[in-house]
Parts: C-alpha cells; structure tokens; sequence
C-alpha cells in the first residue's frame, strides 16, 4: 500500500492533495494507496473534509525502510518525515522551487510545475480519468485550488489555476465566492488554538544568510482577532524557535481581503530582516506590507538578514 502525504503543518492542499492522488492511484490505476497526514490539518482544511465528508487520513510520525510513498506540495526534507530518505519514494508532485537533500532507492516521477497549486497539476495529470471521479474529490480538487490562490488573490495564481477551478465549480454547480467565503471563514476561526499552535499552524523551515528561520503565514479574514493576541504570539516564539532549533520564528499574518500582510516585530533581529527585505522602515511591533501574501513567491524570494 503506497503511503501519499505532503508536508507537516497540513493546510488544505496538503491534506487534500493526498486524498485526491490516492483515490487516482487506487481506482484508476489499480495500485493500491491511502492518504495520511503529517500532522492535524488547520481549520480550513478540516472544513473541507468535513464539507465533503472525507474521512481523515491517519496521522504519522516517520516512515521507514518498508514503505512505498509518494510525495505531494513539498520537496523539502525539513518538512517530510525523519526516516523519508529511508523509504521507497516512487513519485513527488509539487509546485514549490527544488530544495534538493531527498534521495530514492531508483529513478522516479518527478512532476513539479509553475502553478499555484499541486492540485491543478494532479488535474492535468489525470487528464480524462478526471471525469470518473466522485464529487467529493473534485470538491477536494477546487478547495485546494482556491486555498493556494486565495481565491485567485495570490500572485502565484495563473489563468490556468483558475480556469481549472471555474470548470470544477460548474461541475460541481456552486459559486466559487461562496464556498471561498465559508473557507476562508473556517481558516480565520483559530480560538482553539494555543500561540505556540499558531506560530507552527502553516509554518516552514528556511536557513536565509546562516540564520534558521521558521516562517509562519497565517491567513484570515479576521486579521483584528489575531493582532489582538500580539503580545502573547510574541512572547511564545522565543520557546517555539528553542524548540525547534531555529534561530527566530517571523509570523505574517496575512489579511485576504486588503491583500496585505502585518509582520509581527518582537525584536532587533526581526526589525534587521524587515527592514532589508521589505524596502520599510520599521517604527513598532507590526510593520504592514501592502501587496505581500505569497510565502512561496514574495516573502522567501525577499528575505534578507
């Protein structure tokens, strides 16, 4: 049984992402493989599973020598598990920049292309065998898509993302600013959630100019709600970074609908790094970054020390 996953911290489309490939690989291509997370999915992607009544995929720790796995929205080691190099890797499918560092057993399918989202290049992968498949993984498909793009907000989002989201939303005949809003909605929701939860909650790992930072993103439609715990998110990184053995945690809390980004600030170290990567002068605890809301194609690409 093949193992398919994508990266720890499971936003939606790591968590659906797997699902979708599973499905595929079960069901139309008759080799037998099942979803599983890295870890407990955020609050959007657990809407979506519940949306489409998907069950949740088992979470696990390592893999090990035994394993057969397929790789989805991540080729990063930092974010894969221990023992990875350890597995039979048979396949990665992603759309973020090669990090290099995994290693296989034998040659392999490497599909990794310019798009917002790993969901759209499963879309293309499936071709016709699309049309076969159940609503809820469809339904999987679009909310990853809308996800990644913020709605087609992301400056990672191409035409093809999103016309590959409007086909699959009149497929499933509903309205794409609708179900994005309950998304979102259920993204913003994150009262549950301890500081140092959310510091992780959509976190990578990146060593920029010999400093190892975790980069935390998060995005709401509530931005007020998560300023309002500034001071308790601040002071919970330092013991996030020990853990973690990062040098400092930089959390974005990204506003979706102004399209803009607030920099938490704790210190001299973070105000060095804003200041060099973002062209701003910072003057407190929050610098605010008009246009910023991809990690993937504006914050790491500008990130100095």
């Amino acid at each position: 049984m093949i193992k398919v996953f994508g990266h720890k911290s499971p936003d939606t489309d790591s968590t659906g992402s797997p699902i979708i490939w599973a499905w595929y690989l079960s069901e139309v291509k008759g080799t037998p493989a099942t979803a599983v997370l890295l870890g407990e999915p955020n609050t959007e992607a657990a809407f979506v599973l519940r949306h489409w009544d998907l069950p949740k995929p088992e979470i696990i720790s390592d893999v090990s020598a035994e394993d057969e796995v397929v790789i989805v929205d991540t080729n990063n080691p930092a974010e894969l598990p221990p023992s990875v190099n350890e597995a039979k890797i048979t396949a990665i499918i992603d759309h973020h920049m090669l990090v290099g560092g995994l290693k296989t057993k034998s040659p392999i399918d490497i599909t990794i292309r310019p798009l917002a989202c790993t969901a759209t290049i499963m879309h293309d992968l499936m071709g016709d065998d699309l049309a076969g498949a159940p609503k809820a993984i469809k339904g999987a498909m679009l909310s990853c898509i809308l996800s990644d793009t913020l709605e087609f907000r992301s400056p990672t989002t191409t035409a093809h993302d999103r016309s590959v989201a409007e086909a699959l939303a009149a497929d499933l005949g509903l309205s794409i600013p609708d179900f994005a809003a309950e998304m979102f909605a259920a993204k913003s929701d994150v009262s549950a959630f301890s500081d140092a939860e959310l510091l992780r909650m959509d976190s990578k790992e990146y060593t920029v100019d010999g400093k190892d930072l975790r980069v935390s993103v998060l995005e709401t439609t509530a931005p007020q709600v998560l300023l309002a715990r500034k001071d308790a998110l601040m002071a919970a990184m330092p013991g996030v970074a020990a853990e973690d053995k990062a040098d400092q945690v930089l959390l974005f809390i990204v506003d979706i609908l102004k399209e803009e980004a607030t920099l938490l600030v704790p210190n001299d170290l973070v105000k060095t790094i804003a200041e060099a990567s973002f062209a701003c002068t910072v003057t407190g605890d929050t610098v605010v970054l008009p246009g910023i809301m991809s990690r993937k194609k504006q914050i790491i690409p500008a990130l100095k020390v």
